[in-house]
């Protein structure tokens, strides 16, 4: 996928856990696990809002695009 999680990097530079992150943003540790491994293929604006709200980012410091073979332009 050409989408590539980054919540682990910001997770890591605000120094929070999974556990806290979830309890702040209300979101199960399941979800936001899945999210940060990159194995989701949607995210809610909602949740996106609570994260960056809590993490005080952006969403382009979470989510990053990186062409992969099926999106280069032949």
């Amino acid at each position: 996928m050409a989408i590539i999680s980054r919540l682990d990097r910001v997770m890591a530079d605000r120094k929070i856990s999974l556990n806290e992150l979830s309890e702040r943003v209300g979101v199960s540790n399941v979800n936001l696990s899945k999210l940060k491994t990159g194995k989701v293929s949607a995210i809610r604006f909602s949740t996106l809002n609570a994260i960056c709200r809590t993490l005080n980012c952006q969403p382009g410091d979470i989510l990053e695009y990186s062409r992969d073979e099926e999106d280069k332009i032949t």
